[in-house]
């Protein structure tokens, strides 16, 4: 399926969207800016063991090549599985490799899976708007990291957002325990690491394989609510702040291409010219070769 390049909105909407993003901020109310106990320790308690993996004794070879692959893993699990798959149904896919991405998506400990489909869902839904959850237009840290530490209003909407997923027991299963992903990676490296006495031993690998990783896999997927909302081109006039950010495509797997899917949010294809290089989008063509891909919707850039 390919998409035109005309945009469906009418002018009197995008009008009044735009009127939206330049309008200047209220301030929160109260209850909103007070900072979030769990979620804000977890961040903070992920950024220090973040740092002390970075230490000359926790360095190995077989931790930075654990971590490259769980790299991999993890932003492959969130732009092709969570996002592409399931947020956008962008394309169909066996019920297990579907899962397997999900899997793989809910290591970065972004939430589970309903939770951060249904956020990115109302995010599309009001982007850039005031009661957008990641409003760029509070600013680039706000849209960055800052929005999580707080009251999120639109997780009041996860029930009409993500009705697709709270009917599938695995969807809800995952949601709830996601965190429990973690433990058996982290057993198994420290075995590892223990029984080959590699420097830095278990903890090492522990380090390198969860909290620096999961810091990092952090930020990169932040810089796509933050850094492709402020740097960058445009190829469509989008009612909203998005960009193509290059530099933010090579780290997230292509997901920098940031306007133009804001312009086709259910297009597989994200980097539509012939410099916008996505690595996602060429994994989902492996996948077509091997038959676990299909009904795959894309779009079209028209120089």
């Amino acid at each position: 399926m390919v998409f035109n390049d005309s945009t469906s909105s009418s002018n009197s909407r995008e009008l009044r969207l735009r009127e939206g993003i330049v309008a200047p901020r209220k301030r929160l109310p109260p209850h909103q800016r007070r900072f979030r106990v769990g979620t804000t320790s977890f961040m903070l308690a992920m950024h220090v063991a973040a740092v002390f993996a970075l230490l000359p004794r926790f360095w190995s070879w077989q931790g930075i090549l654990i971590f490259a692959f769980l790299y991999w893993t993890t932003v492959l699990g969130v732009t092709l599985g969570l996002h592409r798959l399931v947020a956008h149904r962008s394309f169909t896919a066996p019920i297990w490799v579907e899962r397997v991405l999900v899997i793989m998506g809910s290591l970065a400990c972004q939430s589970g899976p309903i939770e951060w489909v249904a956020l990115h869902r109302h995010h599309h839904k009001f982007s850039d708007q005031p009661n957008d959850h990641h409003d760029a237009g509070r600013g680039f840290w706000w849209s960055h990291s800052e929005w999580m530490l707080h009251d999120i209003p639109a997780l009041q909407h996860t029930d009409r957002l993500a009705l697709d997923l709270l009917s599938d027991p695995f969807f809800r299963w995952l949601d709830h325990w996601f965190l429990l992903l973690q433990i058996p990676i982290g057993l198994g490296l420290y075995w590892y690491g223990e029984m080959t006495q590699i420097n830095g031993g278990g903890v090492g690998l522990v380090l390198w394989a969860i909290p620096l990783r999961l810091v990092v896999v952090y930020h990169v997927t932040w810089l796509v609510n933050s850094a492709t909302h402020t740097f960058g081109y445009r190829n469509f006039d989008c009612p909203d702040l998005s960009r193509n950010c290059w530099w933010v495509a090579c780290l997230s797997f292509g997901e920098g291409w940031h306007n133009n899917h804001h312009a086709y949010p259910q297009s597989a294809r994200h980097g539509l010219r012939w410099f916008e290089f996505d690595i996602t989008w060429q994994h989902i063509k492996l996948l077509k070769r091997l038959g676990l891909a299909r009904q795959i919707r894309t779009a079209k850039y028209i120089e």
